[in-house]
């Protein structure tokens, strides 16, 4: 019998979902008629795309 391991794809999920929130966030960013609005979108786009590139690396 081969002994076999299955690597997860937990890395590429979590990437996957945070990048989406990232891409809301650049949507609200360019779309939000006020500043404080466009402000809020630019942090959330930030705050989630780096959590994704975070999230790659701690399950890789």
């Amino acid at each position: 019998m081969s002994e076999a391991s299955i690597e997860s794809d937990m890395d590429v999920g979590v990437a996957l979902a945070l990048g989406a929130i990232a891409v809301v966030g650049a949507v609200v960013l360019f779309g939000h008629p006020s500043q404080i609005g466009k402000a809020w979108g630019f942090g959330a786009a930030f705050l989630f795309a780096l959590c994704s590139v975070v999230a790659v690396q701690v399950y890789d």
